[in-house]
């Protein structure tokens, strides 16, 4: 049904995908979807500036793979995220077991960025 992701189809595939046995309406799951906002702002501003709340950033993130898995939550940030910060955005997949390291070999992993993580 979804071959490709676009700007159209972008909501049905994650309202297709969302699960969150405790959602209690419609307001809630919009709030999820603000994670998405909430992640490109701080990864935004940490090219800006070169400061990154990491435990903020992977608190969002995890917060999406518990309602949309894995996978999901990978093609959703992927698409929503603007490709400038996907190094970044690699590192805190490659962490969090999201992306395989055969993955999006044509985007440099911020080795740094992972290398502090994998200090946490």
């Amino acid at each position: 049904m979804y071959e490709k992701i676009t700007q159209d189809n972008w909501m049905m595939f994650a309202i297709k995908h969302y699960n969150n046995p405790e959602c209690e309406g419609e307001q809630e799951f919009k709030d999820d979807l603000k994670k998405f906002k909430y992640i490109k702002r701080l990864l935004r501003k940490y090219y800006e500036t070169g400061n990154l709340k990491k435990t903020l950033l992977l608190n969002h993130i995890t917060l999406l793979i518990n309602v949309f898995g894995g996978e999901v939550s990978a093609t959703l940030l992927l698409f929503k995220i603007d490709r400038k910060y996907w190094g970044a955005l690699k590192a805190f997949m490659l962490f969090l077991n999201i992306l395989r390291p055969d993955e999006l070999l044509d985007v440099e992993t911020d080795e740094v960025l992972l290398k502090e993580l994998k200090e946490l």
